[in-house]
């Protein structure tokens, strides 16, 4: 339901303690509602036939193909991010939640099908994921724990996440790999983008929305994962 009259727009970092903590819970188990939703997205895009589909397309027409599923990527999640910045409307939070779920596990499905079929390939996506999960843990506590202002580093995500779309683009215009050193700062600059998001939800967010603040660490989780992904299915 939409709040017409929210009951406070102040952030929660100006709550007393208990209730920061019972809004980062609620941040964290949204998390985890995306997470499974987009395994439950997956798991039909998977048994269906649709990941195949779209694998096979992508496999016979090249980068181009590619580069309209990134666009629209892009677009798909700048609408869904919209919406969840709408903190005084419930419902538009969590359309955004679920449609970031959907739109994610599109993206994943072609790269899903093809490691699946791999040598080893359930093994590197475990392995992925379990990566992945320590890492987003860790950098949690580092965020949580330290007294620095970790403001700075937006300017640097806003930077590198163009430069690295900037890449992506020449890569696949001009058909070459952009290889694991690529994957590897990819993977360092959604771990400053987590960072800074987990401090800056708490001083952005009231305690009520929480669905919102956790679309965008969602949003970080899986690209993490796409590019430890790329690294496992590399070797």
């Amino acid at each position: 339901m939409a709040y017409s009259s929210p009951p406070t727009m102040t952030p929660v970092i100006h709550a007393d303690e208990a209730t920061r903590s019972q809004f980062l819970v609620r941040v964290y188990q949204h998390l985890g509602l995306a997470i499974l939703a987009f395994i439950g997205f997956e798991t039909i895009l998977y048994r269906s036939g649709i990941a195949e589909s779209i694998g096979l397309f992508l496999a016979g027409t090249g980068g181009v193909a590619w580069l309209l599923i990134l666009g629209g990527f892009m677009v798909g999640s700048n609408i869904a991010t919209r919406s969840a910045h709408k903190i005084d409307n419930t419902s538009a939070q969590y359309g955004a939640l679920f449609a970031m779920s959907a739109i994610y596990s599109l993206l994943f499905a072609p790269m899903l099908y093809f490691v699946f079929r791999s040598e080893n390939g359930s093994s590197n996506v475990v392995s992925a994921a379990l990566i992945t999960a320590v890492g987003f843990a860790a950098l949690t506590a580092v965020a949580m724990t330290t007294r620095r202002d970790l403001s700075f580093l937006r300017p640097i995500i806003m930077w590198g996440f163009i430069v690295a779309l900037g890449l992506i683009v020449v890569g696949v215009l001009f058909g070459f790999t952009l290889g694991p050193l690529f994957s590897l700062a990819m993977i360092g600059l959604t771990g400053a983008s987590i960072l800074y998001q987990t401090q800056n939800i708490v001083r952005q967010y009231p305690e009520w929305a929480y669905v919102g603040a956790a679309v965008g660490l969602f949003s970080s989780v899986m690209t993490m994962f796409w590019y430890v992904l790329q690294l496992f299915s590399r070797r």
